[in-house]
């Protein structure tokens, strides 16, 4: 059989009620249900190729071999290979336009642009709930990153997770709201995502009252959603977020993925609001501030997150489209 290849760019989101851990980890199921906005002008590009002269799978992020990433990497592709009947190896190379592990959500861009990449490279048809079902095995927040604009991951039930795939609320033409990314740090966070949600299960006594509550959360910002209330949305999302810290910042020893910078943020926020912006600050794990205004504020929030010590750089964003084929042609037949 001769190489096959495919390549796919997908976009990160931030979580506007937020995934925080997992009801079973080996099958990177959540403890609780989701929704996000997927951002425009963030992207990761994915290429994989199977190859019958490899050996085994291989991995470049940025140019650079990453062996830590290649496990979780050959778990997704181990399923794409056993649906399309061949153990064929993969080289898969990746790159994104913005910081990685720093809680930008360059693995929801990464894995959906995989999940998509490789079962094109591999001559398989997919719906988008299968490749989220697909892409969540890789990352969870992945699953949403498959679609444009406003999306649910739905938590599911079921023990073999068939039922936990994402689907999306609204699609991103239908509301034009900014989202304004406060970057305040480049550098990867010390503790993953992964890592982090499960410290936080086990050790944080907030833990239950954090599950508990998410399914009131759902409804609300569904409905928020529907109405387009910028400012519904937008409480309901920063409670979303200072909810998931808390709960992570009790657990033992507690998780602080904030600085100093990510703090002056919140405040600016809050005061814009008080002189009559609607601005709304979310943050997921990671040091980075995203702000939800309308596109009218959007010049004024950006010019006050300049002003704030410590933000390195505003990234003007909106809601953006689902993963989409940059070259789905196979290099030859099969």
């Amino acid at each position: 059989m001769s190489p096959r290849s495919a390549t796919a760019v997908a976009h990160p989101n931030v979580a506007l009620v937020k995934y925080w851990g997992k009801r079973d980890a080996a099958r990177n199921l959540p403890a609780v249900g989701s929704i996000s906005v997927t951002l425009a002008r963030l992207s990761t590009v994915t290429s994989v190729r199977f190859d019958p002269a490899l050996r085994g799978d291989e991995l470049s992020i940025g140019g650079l071999p990453d062996a830590q990433a290649l496990e979780r990497v050959s778990k997704v592709l181990d399923r794409v290979r056993a649906s399309a009947g061949f153990e064929l190896r993969a080289s898969v190379e990746s790159r994104s336009d913005f910081p990685i592990g720093a809680g930008l959500a360059s693995s929801a861009s990464a894995f959906a642009a995989l999940a998509l990449a490789a079962t094109k490279a591999a001559g398989l048809e997919r719906s988008r709930r299968d490749l989220s079902v697909l892409a969540r095995q890789g990352s969870g927040s992945a699953a949403r990153s498959l679609f444009g604009g406003f999306v649910e991951w739905h938590r599911g039930e079921r023990a073999d997770g068939i039922d936990s795939f994402a689907e999306q609320l609204l699609p991103e033409e239908a509301w034009p709201l900014a989202v304004l990314v406060a970057v305040t740090s480049g550098a990867p966070k010390s503790v993953g995502s992964s890592d982090g949600m499960e410290h936080t299960r086990l050790t944080s006594p907030y833990w239950p009252a954090w599950v508990e509550g998410a399914p009131a959360a759902l409804t609300a910002m569904r409905d928020a959603i529907g109405a387009r209330d910028l400012v519904r949305v937008g409480e309901l999302a920063e409670h979303s977020c200072l909810a998931m810290h808390a709960v992570a910042m009790a657990a033992r020893p507690g998780l602080v993925y904030w600085n100093a910078a990510t703090v002056a943020v919140m405040h600016a926020v809050r005061e814009l609001r008080q002189k009559g912006v609607p601005a709304y600050f979310s943050i997921d794990a990671g040091p980075q501030v995203k702000v939800l205004a309308a596109p009218s504020d959007a010049g004024r929030v950006r010019d006050v997150l300049r002003a704030v010590p410590g933000v390195e750089r505003v990234i003007d964003s909106r809601p953006g489209p689902g993963a989409q084929l940059v070259d789905g042609e196979m290099e030859s037949g099969s």
